[in-house]
């Protein structure tokens, strides 16, 4: 990720893509089940689904619970605002109108596979970041970048562990 300078307000995006040597719906039952998505991150501890409901539509609720080694830990209830199965899942954190993040998986076949791409906006809304800033209004810009880029690893390993677990032993390529 390059120094772009952004500011929380401009709502910067990161977006990780892989392609996968397994069918789209293989990859989709597997973006799609975000109990599983904690195996593959060292942020996320837990997640669960809300008011008795048990998998991913629009205006679902989960609530995700994370850690970090410098904000803490914390938990966020999020909103499914796109399902389109097995193309596009997306979630907003905290107000769906106003939300602190938009997460978005989108699956699509490719070359005998899938591509898998995974994209994230922080804010508008505030979020655990929003308070650091506040102490360090003058480090805002090095703030976002070193959590962008924290995102942009994350999303790597999460892409690479959904990878591993969709593609069939001994049959993957480049």
């Amino acid at each position: 990720m390059e120094w772009t300078g952004a500011l929380y307000a401009d709502t910067p995006t990161v977006e990780v893509e892989t392609w996968i040597d397994a069918p789209p719906e293989k990859v989709w039952a597997f973006v799609s089940d975000i109990e599983r998505m904690p195996t593959l991150s060292a942020e996320l501890q837990s997640v669960e689904w809300l008011d008795g409901v048990t998998g991913p539509a629009i205006g679902h609720r989960f609530i995700g619970r994370s850690k970090h080694e410098s904000l803490g830990r914390w938990q966020t209830t999020s909103y499914v605002v796109e399902y389109e199965p097995p193309r596009v899942f997306a979630w907003a954190v905290q107000d769906p109108e106003h939300p602190s993040a938009i997460w978005r998986f989108t699956v699509e076949p490719q070359d005998g596979g899938t591509l898998l791409r995974e994209w994230m906006q922080m804010g508008p809304g505030r979020s655990g970041l929003s308070f650091a800033i506040d102490r360090m209004p003058e480090k805002e810009q090095k703030i976002v970048f070193v959590r962008m880029r924290e995102f942009e690893t994350n999303i790597t390993a999460t892409l690479e562990g959904i990878k591993k677990l969709t593609e069939e032993p001994g049959k993957a390529r480049g």
